[in-house]
């Protein structure tokens, strides 16, 4: 007996199932006619039921799949299969059917139905990106599918675009207090696409209703503050995540030109070895270890550092340590140590750039002020930044090469008296520069592709923020670095990317010219 009623109530969720799953036959049957209004607004109604039975059909029409039978019916046919959306389940083929034609207009329908059904799906990837879709252009008749969805959305971030989409839509409904009530609910959009629908209601027969006039344009008031204060923000954080890249750039350039005086044109090199490190890095991972596949860039840190640095000290050993006190002889000696090194990354990886991929946990980005977003990546890079700083201090200031360093900075002759190493000093200090660089090459490496010119886009602002910071000076550094970025966000609205560069470079040479000692001065005995 208890089998027998577990049976029975089986047998009842199968047909309620069924009874769900199963479309209206009436609802179905001007698919099969000739009235192409009729056909869209059926389109509409069938997708507003959002189920799977629904997205079957409006598939199937999409795939040139569903016939109609002479009484009326719909079918969708697979090969010799036939299957009624109306009873949901498979049937005989019927005689004298044939194919439910579509034309552009109702292809075009359907294609919108099937997109706005994509805010039912179980992935909260594809329901985002579905509802930005419609944000481009959202249809009054997509209201009862968005309804639907805005129901079953427990995503605060979704639930918010759905509502902003209910009420673009009703915009444009018949009624005037429906219009207005859609506008008040726009009001706490950061949408700026919203601003030109707004504007056409304002606009000689575009909006006859007084009341909703005044209501669209308090709205766009909202909208364009709060927008404004989305692009100062944006700038301000772009302006800290470029003058961050700047800064691990020139982090390295300011202890081997501002502590040792060697003008190093070949430190854009070490920036591109760093990032070519982090490639290597990611292919052994990738080829031997893909289990591990996102811990890649950790490795890459030491390694680019090492590789960098015993780059830099090679240099120092064979080159640089018989041109000290010889500017001109330096900068041509390391300029063509630049231009070898970059023929012979070009011959072992090609000219071709090489693709270095974020790890899962720095792709994305978080979302604030309702529209900005802030990618992980470029955050990653800010802390990355502040963390290298810190250590760089901390060598500097609190460890015995440290106090070597600044002794021999400041008094080479004395330092030399007392027994200081200063030629190893010398090469230690370099490959301590060399090895920032490096670092900053994997930083670099995050943010575009990476190729053999990669350097030679950051020497010559490497140099502007170690001459603008002040010789020697790690402070004058990180605020010459985050302040060209900001200013040169800030500028390139308003200028263009080249003429921001030009302003920005004009301004260094004239604040040069009044201030050859840059930002903070340096102090010692090597100044006089």
């Amino acid at each position: 007996m208890r089998l027998f009623t577990s049976l029975l109530v089986f047998a009842c969720l199968c047909l309620s199932s069924m009874a769900q799953a199963a479309i209206p036959p009436e609802l179905l049957k001007p698919l099969a006619g000739d009235d192409s209004d009729a056909r869209v607004a059926t389109v509409t109604q069938i997708a507003a039921l959002a189920t799977p039975e629904a997205a079957k059909v409006l598939q199937a029409l999409q795939d040139d799949a569903l016939y109609a039978a002479p009484d009326g019916k719909v079918y969708i046919v697979e090969g010799e299969q036939a299957y009624d959306p109306a009873s949901g389940r498979n049937v005989p083929l019927p005689e004298g059917i044939d194919g439910v034609m579509v034309n552009n207009r109702l292809r075009s329908a359907v294609a919108g139905a099937l997109s706005g059904l994509q805010l039912l799906a179980p992935e909260r990837s594809a329901r985002l990106a579905a509802a930005q879709a419609l944000q481009k252009a959202v249809d009054p008749a997509q209201l009862p599918l968005i309804r639907a969805a805005l129901a079953r959305e427990s995503d605060a971030d979704i639930q918010q675009l759905l509502q902003v989409l209910i009420a673009s839509a009703n915009l444009h409904a018949p009624d005037a207090a429906t219009r207005k009530a859609a506008v008040q609910d726009l009001a706490g959009s950061s949408d700026a696409r919203l601003l030109p629908v707004l504007q056409a209601m304002l606009e000689q027969g575009g909006e006859p209703d007084e009341a909703v006039q005044l209501a669209a344009i308090e709205t766009m008031r909202q909208i364009k503050g709060r927008v404004a204060r989305m692009e100062l923000a944006g700038n301000v954080f772009y302006g800290i995540s470029l003058g961050s890249v700047l800064l691990l750039a020139a982090l390295g350039l300011a202890i081997t030109f501002g502590l040792m005086g060697i003008i190093n044109m070949a430190h854009g090199e070490l920036l591109m070895i760093g990032a070519y490190t982090t490639y290597l890095c990611q292919l052994f991972f990738r080829n031997y270890l893909p289990g591990l596949q996102d811990a890649y860039l950790l490795a890459a840190l030491p390694a680019a550092f090492f590789v960098a640095g015993l780059v830099g000290v090679m240099l120092e050993r064979t080159v640089i340590r018989w041109l000290y006190g010889r500017p001109l002889e330096t900068l041509l000696a390391t300029w063509g140590i630049s231009l070898i090194l970059m023929q012979l990354v070009r011959t072992i990886f090609g000219a071709q750039n090489v693709e270095v991929a974020n790890p899962a946990w720095m792709s994305g980005g978080v979302t604030v002020l309702g529209g900005l977003v802030l990618p992980y990546n470029r955050l990653a890079i800010i802390g990355f930044a502040v963390i290298v700083v810190v250590a760089v201090w901390l060598i500097l200031n609190k460890t015995r090469l440290g106090l070597f360093v600044r002794a021999v900075t400041q008094n080479r002759r004395m330092a030399d008296c007392v027994g200081v190493a200063t030629g190893k000093v010398d090469m230690l200090t370099f490959g301590l520069g060399s090895g920032i660089a490096g670092l900053g090459g994997v930083a670099l490496s995050q943010l575009g592709n990476v190729g053999p010119d990669l350097g030679q886009s950051y020497i010559v602002d490497s140099f502007m923020v170690v001459v603008l910071g002040g010789v020697g000076q790690l402070a004058g550094t990180v605020i010459a670095a985050l302040g060209l970025g900001e200013v040169n966000k800030f500028l390139e609205p308003v200028a263009g990317a080249v003429l921001a560069k030009i302003a920005i470079l004009i301004f260094i040479i004239i604040f040069i010219q009044r201030r050859p000692q840059g930002l903070f001065a340096m102090k010692g005995r090597s100044v006089e």
